[in-house]
This record gives C-alpha cells, sequence and structure tokens, in this order.
C-alpha cells in the first residue's frame, strides 16, 4: 500500500482524484472512496434522469483527466488512494436504481463486490489500459455489472 501523498491536501486536482481525502484512509480507500459517491448521490438521485446521466458521464470524463494527471504526478499508475473512479463507478452503478436505503446499500455492496475481485474483463482492462482511462474504465466495467445485478434483483423482487 502506498501512503497517500501530502500534495493531495495542497494540489485541488489530487485532492478530488484521492475523493477529498477519503483515499488517504489507510486500509481499504476504494471502499471509503465508494462512502463518498454515497454521500453525493443522496442529492444527485433526485435529479432528471437526463440531468442525472449528463453529471455521471461529465464526471467520468473529467475524472479520466484528473485521475490520469495525478498517477502522473505521483509516479504510479493507478495509487489505491486515486479513489475518484469508485465514486464515479458507483454513481454509474445506481443510474435508474430504485429509490430507497435498501437499493443505495444494495448498490454499494455490488459495486465493491466486483471492483475488488474483477471478473473478465474488468481485470483484464486494469491491467492493459494505461493513464486516466485505464484507472476510469475497469471502475465503469464494474459498475455495469453492478447496475445490471441491482437492476435484476429489483426485477426478481
Amino acid at each position: 500500500m502506498n501512503p497517500a501523498p501530502a500534495s493531495i491536501w495542497r494540489n485541488p486536482l489530487h485532492l478530488v482524484a484521492f475523493g477529498f481525502g477519503s483515499g488517504a484512509a489507510p486500509v481499504a480507500p476504494g471502499t471509503f472512496g465508494t462512502l463518498v459517491g454515497v454521500l453525493f448521490y443522496l442529492p444527485f438521485q433526485h435529479l432528471h434522469w437526463a440531468s442525472y446521466l449528463l453529471l455521471v458521464l461529465v464526471a467520468f470524463l473529467v475524472g479520466i483527466q484528473i485521475c490520469g494527471k495525478t498517477a502522473e504526478d505521483l509516479g504510479v499508475h493507478d495509487h489505491a488512494g486515486i479513489v475518484w473512479d469508485e465514486i464515479v463507478g458507483y454513481w454509474i452503478t445506481m443510474i435508474a436504481a430504485p429509490k430507497g436505503w435498501f437499493w443505495i446499500i444494495c448498490g454499494f455492496v455490488l459495486f465493491r463486490l466486483f471492483d475488488i475481485f474483477k471478473p473478465w474483463p474488468i481485470a483484464a482492462v486494469d491491467k492493459g489500459v494505461a493513464g486516466g482511462l485505464g484507472i476510469m474504465l475497469d471502475d465503469l466495467l464494474a459498475a455495469v455489472y453492478a447496475g445490471f445485478c441491482l437492476h435484476l434483483i429489483a426485477y426478481l423482487i
């Protein structure tokens, strides 16, 4: 585990990439980053669906730049503390999700499971795609898997 660099408190890009400090957690920074995603999701869930999709798209595209630049500055491809990808990944998981705490928690658990275990092709993308796109893309795939499962569970119950 790479300790969080001091630059996250001085450089605004690093601060955002490190999930406003959540990525500095000494254990499970991805989980803490996803929790920040949940906190932002609480007001975002009330947006019109088109506004929500636009927000997620912009956050993803900006994330490619922010995460790529932060990784470059730190000299580490995907520092464990870079968690903007987890924040956005959670938001992707929750696209068109049912409302309520059960679904918020279910989406959290599903996203974390897919992000941690990285079933095919997530692991291949994680290892094979460099830069900010690589940092963001594996979480996008984990979010698509998690979102599919979330909607399947909603359909079945």
